[in-house]
């Protein structure tokens, strides 16, 4: 049984039944990143009337018409860009609609961008980006320089096997077995005391490749990131599914703004409360077939 989380639930939920009578849709159909059966993301029902105008982001936006928001774009059925559709598919970005829904923008009004890990905090303080949601975790440094939302969902470090593999079966496993992860990662770190042979190279995709063909044994970062390659490659991959690290991904915003979060953290309750957040991770991480997580108590950044 979940934590229950505290934030307006009653005032929450009465306040999304009653958009969804004059709304128009916020979402459509999630498209998978290939290797996987198509699933039907829910459709977010975009709230009329909202005012914040105590935030300066949102008031900011609602100027434009457009809430502006940062994304990863490289990791299948959790924050993915097909350049040929100019499409974006994956849980974050339902994540990310999500709230933009309950901000008042529908999935056209949203502007996406591409930010790079290393340029996050400095996108969301510049004014770049409205919010951030792409695999962002929760720390103690960044929460120096910008505020969070959520967590909306806790990852866990986790590794990635052939289907057919019941050598590993968690970290403890993978003694003198060739392992791959991210130059330069923390996993490479976390992953080294339990004795495998590391290989390391710039991108998780190259490391799955390598799985694929036999010349290593497992990948290993965060799960969220597994399950997205579990389900691009449903049938010959899973998700071992014996996390070892906490990873609590939040909505990253400007560092002051707290009407902002407040409202962020409502929507992620709203709609945890309705079935959405269920919704969301079965069409699109859950294609990996691994189960949806409990999902995690909000907290005040």
């Amino acid at each position: 049984m979940r934590v229950r989380r505290s934030i307006a639930v009653a005032v929450s939920v009465l306040a999304l039944a009653a958009a969804s009578a004059c709304g128009k849709s916020g979402s459509p159909d999630a498209a998978p990143a290939g290797g996987a059966a198509a699933a039907k993301a829910p459709a977010y029902t975009v709230k009329s009337g909202v005012k914040l105008d105590s935030s300066p982001t949102w008031s900011k936006a609602k100027q434009k018409g457009k809430l502006t928001i940062g994304a990863k774009a490289d990791q299948p059925f959790l924050g993915f860009e097909d350049l040929t559709s100019n499409t974006r598919t994956g849980f974050d970005i339902e994540i990310a609609k999500m709230v933009a829904a309950d901000l008042g923008f529908s999935a056209d009004q949203i502007e996406w961008k591409t930010i790079n890990s290393s340029n996050r905090e400095t996108a969301i303080a510049g004014g770049q980006v409205d919010l951030y949601v792409g695999t962002y975790t929760i720390n103690d440094g960044r929460k120096q320089q910008i505020s969070f939302g959520g967590p909306y969902y806790i990852a866990g470090q986790d590794l990635l096997v052939k289907k057919d593999n019941t050598t590993i079966t968690g970290p403890e496993s993978v003694s003198g077995k060739n392992v791959c992860t991210a130059t330069g990662s923390t996993s490479a770190k976390n992953i080294t005391k339990y004795g495998p042979k590391v290989t390391t190279y710039d991108t998780y995709s190259q490391c799955v490749d390598k799985l694929l063909n036999g010349e290593v044994d497992a990948v290993t970062t965060d799960d969220a990131i597994l399950k997205g390659y579990g389900a691009k490659n449903a049938g010959k991959l899973k998700v071992v599914g014996k996390p070892f690290t906490s990873e609590p991904y939040g909505v990253g915003l400007g560092h002051d703004d707290q009407a902002l979060r407040d409202a962020v953290n409502e929507a992620l309750k709203a709609h945890e409360d309705n079935g959405d957040w269920k919704k969301a991770y079965d069409a699109t991480l859950g294609l990996s077939g691994a189960a949806a997580p409990e999902v995690p108590p909000l907290q005040a950044y």
